[in-house]
């Protein structure tokens, strides 16, 4: 997809509209919505052509969204998920969703994890990927492309032998089968292109 307009419905600090801009010069413009003020304030201190941000509920806004609407690490933090996801339907031709998969076996074995996650970020909802996929449909979503995405365990240098005997095992398993792996180590996202 080639958008003109873009939308990111909790833009926090704005990092995702400012790559964007510099990566895509085609984009004419890219509006950043969020609830918090200290978030806006953040974004507007490193301001960037063609990009703009509101303290505001998109949701509620006369906005009509855009070419495409990034919802990015959000719907964890709504109380109400399926009436959010049934107000965002009509807004863009295309959504890009990112969400975490916290409900695992290691994290319902362990549920303390869980709830470092809320008390440490927020998340009120937890996901695995046939809940995200069935929020999508029941709301009228349809999924045209989706990927995992790796938590940072994954991707960081190991500090520890615990870290990289952790991340090997989680490589080898991802390897073998992606599916299982998100269900079993938690700590994957979906990145989800809808329409």
């Amino acid at each position: 997809i080639k958008p003109k307009t873009i939308v990111e419905v909790g833009c926090g600090a704005g990092g995702i509209l400012r790559e964007l801009a510099d990566l895509d010069s085609s984009i004419q413009t890219l509006t950043g919505y969020d609830i918090s003020s200290a978030a806006i304030h953040l974004a507007n201190q490193k301001p960037k052509k063609k990009v703009l941000y509101y303290q505001s509920d998109f949701i509620n806004s006369n906005d009509p969204g855009g070419d495409l609407l990034l919802v990015v690490d959000v719907l964890e933090h709504i109380d109400d998920y399926y009436g959010f996801l049934n107000k965002l339907k009509n807004r863009s031709t295309h959504i890009v969703f990112h969400i975490p998969l916290d409900l695992s076996c290691r994290n319902l074995l362990k549920p303390h994890t869980m709830l470092f996650q809320r008390n440490l970020v927020g998340h009120l909802h937890y996901f695995s990927k046939e809940m995200v996929e069935w929020a999508l449909k029941d709301t009228g979503f349809t999924i045209i492309d989706w990927v995992y995405t790796k938590p940072a365990i994954d991707t960081k240098k190991a500090s520890t032998l615990k870290d990289a005997l952790k991340k090997v095992l989680r490589s080898i398993s991802f390897a073998v089968n992606k599916d299982w792996s998100a269900k079993m180590w938690g700590g994957y996202s979906m990145m989800i292109l809808a329409k």
